[in-house]
């Protein structure tokens, strides 16, 4: 199963949020991989998060992710294999106070390309 999570501040696990088991990733903008958004698209986006700016943002992402998909496949590939046989979560700091809204997350965009590759 592959699924996203929120990334709690200082790595704390907020009273009563469920226990992840599986593999937990790390996809957020300062990290290198194959899912993390490039800094200037966050910014972008968080400067002022309207809808219009949210679409440029996913346009924008998953041409990021095509082109991944073509340089980076293999690594595509491992993770969907991974996601097979145990439980992987994409983890990011949404929703936050800048971005409450969870649905408007490059996990969410990140989860949707990777069933239209590996459905």
């Amino acid at each position: 199963m592959l699924s996203r999570y929120k990334i709690p501040w200082y790595q704390r696990i907020p009273r009563g949020d469920p226990v992840l088991t599986g593999r937990r990733i790390d996809t957020r903008k300062h990290r290198n991989n194959i899912f993390s958004p490039s800094r200037e698209m966050v910014v972008e986006y968080l400067h002022k998060p309207t809808d219009q700016t949210w679409e440029n943002y996913g346009r924008e992402y998953n041409l990021l992710l095509e082109q991944r998909f073509r340089t980076r496949r293999s690594e595509f590939d491992a993770l969907a294999k991974l996601a097979m046989n145990t439980d992987v979560f994409l983890g990011c700091n949404c929703p936050t106070k800048k971005n409450p809204d969870a649905y408007r997350c490059h996990t969410v965009l990140a989860l949707q390309f990777t069933k239209r590759k590996y459905p």
